[in-house]
């Protein structure tokens, strides 16, 4: 499914993860703030940050590709 990258993308940063950073406010303060102010490397918060700083990148864009190549199969089949 090729609009899955723009969907993942789209929704981190709509959750509050930019380019600019986390934005006040936002659901990503509150993900933040669960970690007590350690995220540490590898972590969901670093992770989504990361994607919503410098986007999927090529594992992610496959990996959110297959995914919603997979999910439309499902659906089509289950029609």
């Amino acid at each position: 499914m090729v609009a899955a990258p723009v969907v993942v993308s789209t929704a981190v940063a709509t959750i509050g993860f930019t380019s600019a950073g986390i934005a006040a406010g936002s659901w990503a303060t509150t993900i933040m703030s669960s970690y007590g102010g350690y995220v540490t490397t590898g972590s969901a918060c670093a992770v989504l940050q990361s994607v919503g700083a410098a986007g999927l990148g090529a594992v992610g864009t496959a990996i959110s590709s297959a995914a919603g190549g997979a999910t439309a199969f499902v659906i089509a089949a289950a029609l």
